[in-house]
């Protein structure tokens, strides 16, 4: 890893305390720990926005899965409009991500938050109106386009604060178990409003909660990273995606994604097959929160183990746990073989995210983290896909398949080209 750190990267507290260097120097020596990372300055400005703009990312999928069955019958039909919409995102996000390096991420959450609510309305009005299934596609297009990228923006903010330092592995369990918290609380505030209030209430909240979280994140200025086309005076970087680490964490995201969306339509198809359609939300949260449990534990070791070999152990228990899921029948035992497969989870995505801030430059992080999350959406709405079209045709259970395979397939991946891992950036 490049030991140089430019101006940009340093920390910096504004000029009215000048003791940015002082506290830099205080979080790289002290023990990593959430107590440590936490006292980080400025953080909690974005912090707080960001936990509230982020939150509706985990509403999204399974508000179109429950509207779209709702209007249509159909887990196959809902499966592909849930699908668009990923794809879309995993397409788009990259972009967005290298835009908001370039530009700054004020620039791009702004109009993007704006489009995203008017695309949910269509959406949602298409639905109620029993729009023909293209009509549906057409408008989850730019709904998934347009979702804000703010988990990546957190993170670009922390490699900023944290440049070098031993608590940029704590920061990435931190934001790890704060999404799946957001996993815990979404998905079952997205099924109790679309079951108890109406069909539409649960993409409502989603798009109201992006609203308004997008804007008040990026009212936060102070802890932007400073955009490229300033700091580098106008010189344009390689994208992320021309590093070779970053394509195999790629292919090892989309196998996590197609866990997410296995899951999800899998459990929604469960849970109405044996006439429980309530306890969804719960089932899916309970998996979440052994991903959010998996991540506190994470953060709070200080590991010796490299993170390429702690993602060479945790990946293959990950494929493991999904590969009894289509086998069970019972509601206790799938809601504890959720939560060990949530506790798998959570360590891939973390090791992932540590490893990007040593193989991508600064200036490219912000689109790398979009491609790792870009990859997980697209890895979801393709099982999405597949796990719809399998519960319509052979039931509930063979949705469950598709967990074991997407992760059997990037594990392949991941054995294969390994030592691409190993590669550091260089800045400059």
């Amino acid at each position: 890893m490049a030991t140089t750190v430019r101006e940009h990267d340093r920390v910096d507290t504004g000029p009215e305390t000048g003791t940015g260097t002082s506290e830099q120097t205080t979080s790289q020596s002290a023990r990593p720990g959430y107590k440590q990372l936490l006292r980080t300055a400025d953080a909690w400005t974005f912090l707080l926005p960001g936990f509230a703009a982020r939150q509706p990312f985990a509403m999204l999928t399974i508000g179109i899965v429950l509207l779209v069955q709702h209007t249509t019958g159909s887990y196959g039909s809902a499966g592909v409009v849930s699908a668009a919409t990923g794809v879309s995102m995993a397409l788009f996000a990259p972009q967005s991500g290298k835009l908001a390096d370039r530009f700054g991420q004020g620039a791009v959450l702004l109009p993007g938050v704006l489009v995203h609510t008017a695309a949910i309305a269509a959406l949602i009005s298409l639905a109620l109106a029993h729009a023909p299934l293209w009509a549906l596609l057409a408008a989850a297009v730019p709904a998934g386009a347009s979702v804000p990228q703010v988990g990546p923006m957190v993170r670009s903010r922390w490699a900023v604060k944290l440049n070098g330092s031993p608590l940029m592995s704590t920061a990435a369990a931190f934001e790890s178990v704060t999404d799946e918290f957001t996993f815990v609380v979404g998905p079952v505030l997205a099924t109790a409003l679309c079951t108890s209030v109406h069909p539409a209430a649960g993409l409502v909240a989603e798009a109201a909660l992006t609203l308004v979280g997008g804007l008040l994140f990026a009212a936060q200025r102070r802890t932007a990273p400073v955009p490229s086309r300033l700091a580098g005076g106008g010189t344009r970087h390689a994208s992320a995606l021309t590093v070779p680490g970053v394509r195999v964490l790629a292919i090892v995201f989309l196998g996590i994604g197609s866990v997410f969306g296995g899951m999800q339509v899998s459990l929604t198809a469960f849970t109405q097959a044996i006439g429980e359609p309530g306890i969804n939300g719960l089932l899916y949260g309970t998996f979440a929160a052994g991903n959010m449990c998996a991540g506190v534990v994470c953060g709070a070791i200080a590991w010796k183990v490299t993170p390429q070999r702690r993602l060479l152990v945790a990946y293959p228990l990950l494929t493991l746990a999904c590969s009894t899921l289509w086998a069970v029948h019972a509601v206790p035992l799938l809601g504890a073989l959720g939560l060990l497969v949530g506790l798998c989870i959570a360590p891939s995505l973390i090791t992932g995210y540590t490893l990007v801030e040593s193989l991508v430059p600064a200036a490219a992080r912000t689109e790398a983290f979009t491609w790792l999350t870009g990859a997980v959406a697209l890895g979801q709405a393709a099982a999405a896909t597949v796990s719809g079209q399998l519960a319509d045709r052979f039931g509930a259970s063979a949705g469950f398949l598709v967990p074991l395979g997407g992760t059997a397939l990037a594990l392949a991946t991941l054995l294969t080209l390994r030592r691409r891992l190993s590669t550091t950036r260089q800045d400059g």
